[in-house]
């Protein structure tokens, strides 16, 4: 059974927040159940954007990735929940929106890979690194939701 404090990373990209689309998204993920623990909005630094794509580092594509991360702010966001990393991934989409189905938020919101609105983690180990990167400790949030047990 999926852990019920699995922990994802999802990232408003520079894209998403110029389209003002930040509380759609966010909406998504609380309609769905998630627990928001972290949130901020940032001007993504070259350093940590390159440890954060560290693994695309050898693709042709990373200097227009790191460009267009760093072309405005980002809201950087900790969702908590069962099943986080894997459901927040069904929400989000295909990476290319072409091949996104409609009611994802890349198949309702984007056109073109290049500018695909959101990031967020593909495995449970990725969003731990994620959140590292993104987030100190003392800013992530332990709660209990008045939710919660009408979602467990």
């Amino acid at each position: 059974m999926a852990e019920l404090k699995e922990r994802t990373f999802i990232a408003i990209k520079p894209d998403g927040v110029q389209r003002g689309i930040i509380g759609e998204i966010i909406k998504r993920f609380e309609t769905k159940g998630f627990k928001l623990v972290g949130m901020k909005m940032l001007q993504a630094s070259e350093n940590l954007l390159m440890d954060h794509y560290a693994d695309l580092k050898d693709r042709p594509f990373f200097p227009t990735l790191i460009n267009y991360m760093s072309s405005g702010p980002v809201v950087a966001m900790v969702w908590e929940g069962k099943g986080a990393v894997k459901t927040g991934r069904v929400m989000l989409g295909e990476t290319n929106p072409a091949d996104s189905k409609p009611g994802t938020i890349r198949g309702d919101f984007c056109i073109d890979v290049g500018k695909n609105i959101v990031h967020g983690s593909d495995s449970v180990e990725s969003a731990n690194k994620e959140i590292s990167l993104w987030f100190k400790p003392d800013e992530l949030m332990t709660y209990t939701s008045c939710a919660f047990s009408w979602l467990y």
